[in-house]
């Protein structure tokens, strides 16, 4: 046994410092002058602070307790869904006590797997506000982007919109935010998108571009990073842009109305993650396009123009205008054929998200 061991143990009541906090600065005290040798008191003196400092994080890390597992759905690897991209990779998920699990799930899909429990929240809220418009029982909480991040893409040899007639397009899901936003690009253009295309699945944004390579399809409605990618590498010409023509609340977040009953405080947990990313998105331009750059497999020039053109799309705090949401509803009733619009109550529920913004100071 060493010198050092030996006097510390001796020292006995130096246990006594993990069961009683009250006494461990005056217990550390005494411990330190009972040990006869200035090297050795030295020595005591470190090993006791180190013990100390590790049992002042202990109690914050045993408080947290472990993490509540959620899963969160999203339809397309693009900027779109960044708020959950930073939230996974800069730890706000994990600061709220979630373990979030991000799934990319065709939308259409991905309600199904709400209701059935199977997921918790929905990233990409169109379709979820779509099947609410038909009945379904799900709420939107919180709108990150509301205005269509698309622009329309077409084969090299395509040189203008008109071109486009008795061609086919490609789209993630029949009725989704990019349909619409392709099928607005394409009248400003003087085509008919319901009579002089042929409209077709063709997977996500990142498929989209190897099927307009492949020349299986002849356009698309690309968002970044995956338009940047078509123009540069690819020679792709883009003929025309959505973002400026009409709202579209496109990624936020959406549950059923059973799990914002029933886990109000989990739901509002992922809000707060949520939220905290999307601040980080607007006042952080090096990490956010760092993020992306990892997370969709791009270059970093191409990550921060991507950053650049979209960020005007985004809503700061989570919340529509009235006149943003009146819009984007009256628009989805035209596409549904509905006599008129949904109210808005019966499609969002904004209450959480303002207490989460009161709480975080977010305005």
């Amino acid at each position: 046994m060493t010198g050092l061991a030996r006097h510390l143990g001796a020292l006995a009541p130096w246990r006594e410092i993990i069961r009683f906090p009250v006494l461990r600065t005056l217990r550390f005290l005494r411990l330190i002058t009972a040990v006869p040798s200035i090297w050795l008191r030295r020595s005591c003196a470190v090993a006791i602070l180190v013990v100390l400092v590790l049992l002042a994080f202990a109690p914050a890390a045993q408080s947290q307790g472990p993490l509540q597992k959620v899963t969160i759905s999203y339809s397309s690897r693009s900027i779109s869904s960044i708020d959950l991209f930073i939230a996974q990779d800069r730890g706000f998920f994990r600061e709220e006590g979630l373990e979030a699990r991000l799934v990319q799930v065709r939308a259409t899909v991905a309600i199904a797997a709400i209701l059935s429990d199977e997921v918790q929240a929905l990233g990409s809220i169109g379709s979820a506000m779509r099947a609410t418009e038909r009945g379904a029982p799900v709420k939107v909480l919180a709108v990150s982007l509301r205005r269509p991040l698309f622009w329309l893409v077409t084969r090299p040899e395509i040189k203008s919109i008109s071109d486009l007639k008795g061609k086919v397009v490609g789209v993630v899901t029949i009725g989704g935010s990019q349909h619409t936003a392709l099928k607005r690009m394409l009248q400003n253009g003087a085509v008919n998108p319901d009579g002089e295309v042929t409209t077709v699945l063709a997977g996500d944004v990142p498929a989209q571009l190897q099927a307009l390579a492949a020349n299986s399809i002849q356009a698309a409605a690309l968002s970044p990073p995956i338009v940047i990618v078509a123009r540069d590498k690819f020679k792709m010409n883009v003929l025309a842009a959505a973002m400026n023509e009409f709202t579209s609340l496109q990624n936020g977040l959406a549950v059923s109305e059973k799990t914002l009953r029933g886990q109000r405080e989990l739901v509002k947990r992922m809000l707060r993650a949520r939220a905290r990313a999307n601040r980080y998105f607007h006042e952080n331009e090096k990490g956010a396009s760092e993020v992306l750059a990892r997370y969709l497999s791009v270059d970093h020039p191409t990550s921060l123009e991507t950053y650049r053109v979209s960020r005007p799309a985004y809503t700061t705090d989570g919340i529509p205008s009235e006149e943003e949401l009146r819009e984007h509803l009256k628009i989805d009733a035209q596409i549904l054929g509905l006599a008129e619009p949904i109210p808005i109550s019966k499609v969002f529920d904004f209450s959480l998200q303002r207490e989460v913004n009161q709480e975080l100071g977010v305005k």
